[in-house]
């Protein structure tokens, strides 16, 4: 009796792990959904898009990306993080949800640096610093003298963690006063500088370079530490005001909800890399400045430790606190 009830156990066992071999082997079996946490036409949205493309090439099932914008990307993080670890809801984050937020939210509905597994490293960009062409401003350190001279006056747009920590470091670095307003999109804030309802927006290529090349705005600088080859003309933040050390920039990769399979992470890594390594993505996207750098997930995970650091630093120094 007590063999029998042993055998009945062991063929269970045995049973279950080839299922869990069987599941692993098959993933991924249906369509993988992949949040964008900010909205249609941001960098985040335009990058994710064609990655989640590229990845469904070589896993052989649709990977469909889903905008939930809002709160600096901490809704659609917060929708991951909650999800089930099955490999078939991912994050495509940046530095704000997956570095940032700490710094800048006293209670997130997740902790950060426990809620998600790293799967794979998309790649970074700078930000371009642009102006209202109706400001009389024809460099940044015109428009630094300009809001000396208007203390707390001249006004800032943003719609995500860089974008903000960005203008605020700047407005540290130069010892001036200006007054933020939230937007929920990039697109949104872009509208209103176009529109002058604010004077300065520092965000990513994909949303400013455009704009800038047709003349609706003034781009005066990027914030990278070195020119970049999409817009050469523009100086660095660190050349326009002779600083030094002034350097941020967006980074985007992918993640999942915290326990999840390692066949299906190596997998969702692989068909990054691939992604990352194709040529058609790579210049489709050079002209907004974006730099690929494939790895490991565990490379990612290094990255954010590092990133999570940086981004502490980088708040204090422009004097936010968490709210």
């Amino acid at each position: 009796m007590k063999r029998t009830i042993f055998l009945r156990y062991l063929t269970g066992a045995l049973l279950a792990l080839g299922s869990s071999f069987a599941c692993a082997d098959n993933y991924p079996s249906k369509p993988i959904k992949a949040i964008v946490p900010f909205a249609p036409g941001s960098a985040t949205d335009q990058i994710g898009r064609a990655f989640a493309a590229k990845m469904a090439e070589s896993l052989g099932q649709p990977v469909v990306v889903e905008n939930r914008p809002g709160a600096n990307g901490m809704i659609g993080a917060d929708v991951v993080a909650k999800s089930p670890a099955d490999g078939y809801t991912l994050l495509f984050g940046t530095n704000s949800t997956n570095a940032a937020l700490k710094s800048l939210v006293k209670n997130l509905p997740y902790n950060q640096d426990t809620a998600f597994t790293p799967i794979g490293y998309f790649g970074s960009v700078p930000l371009i610093v642009a102006i209202n062409n109706d400001v009389p401003a024809k460099s940044l350190n015109g428009f630094v003298s300009i809001a000396k001279a208007n203390p707390g006056k001249m006004t800032f747009a943003y719609a995500s963690t860089s974008q903000r920590v960005s203008s605020e470091m700047l407005a540290n670095d130069a010892g001036i006063k200006m007054t933020g307003v939230s937007y929920k999109s990039g697109p949104n804030a872009m509208t209103d500088l176009i529109g002058g309802q604010v004077n300065m927006f520092t965000a990513d290529f994909a949303v400013t370079l455009p704009q800038v090349q047709a003349g609706k705005i003034r781009g005066l600088a990027v914030t990278s530490l070195k020119r970049s080859p999409a817009i050469p003309e523009l100086p660095t933040v660190n050349e326009a005001l002779g600083i030094k050390n002034y350097e941020l920039i967006a980074f985007f990769a992918a993640f999942g909800p915290a326990g999840m399979p390692k066949d299906a992470v190596l997998k969702l890594n692989k068909a990054i890399n691939d992604a990352a390594k194709s040529k058609e993505l790579t210049e489709r996207f050079a002209s907004m400045g974006f730099e690929t750098q494939p790895g490991s997930p565990e490379a990612l995970g290094q990255k954010i430790k590092l990133e999570t650091d940086k981004w502490a630093k980088a708040i204090k120094a422009a004097g936010m606190e968490a709210e």
